[in-house]
């Protein structure tokens, strides 16, 4: 038996796979910015619980500046460039410091 090529993969596969997510997380984000916007105002608000809200909101809006970076990127070119370390780093740190203000108001 001669062992038959396997086909060419898609190009257009994975940007989309990527679009997806990008948009999946930045839907979480948002969702959790909402959740801490509503847990700091629900008890009624101290300043500890509006500055942890508002940080929440401005570390949700630099992720949705970075996603909309992103997926404009991936949906301009053929084939996207990689992610920058310094864009990836950014993104990741603005997701753990977005679930360590909202761990600060649910304590």
């Amino acid at each position: 038996m001669t062992p038959t090529a396997a086909p060419d993969r898609d190009p257009g596969l994975q940007p989309e796979r990527t679009h997806l997510a990008w948009r999946r997380t930045t839907l979480s984000a948002t969702v959790a910015a909402v959740l801490a916007v509503r847990t700091a105002l629900h008890a009624g608000p101290s300043p500890a619980a509006v500055v942890a809200a508002a940080l929440c909101c401005a570390l949700w809006l630099t992720f949705l500046t970075l996603a909309h970076r992103r997926i404009r990127a991936l949906a301009s070119a053929a084939s996207p460039p990689a992610l920058s370390p310094a864009y990836a780093t950014a993104a990741a740190l603005g997701t753990v410091a977005t679930a360590v203000c909202g761990a600060v108001l649910v304590l």
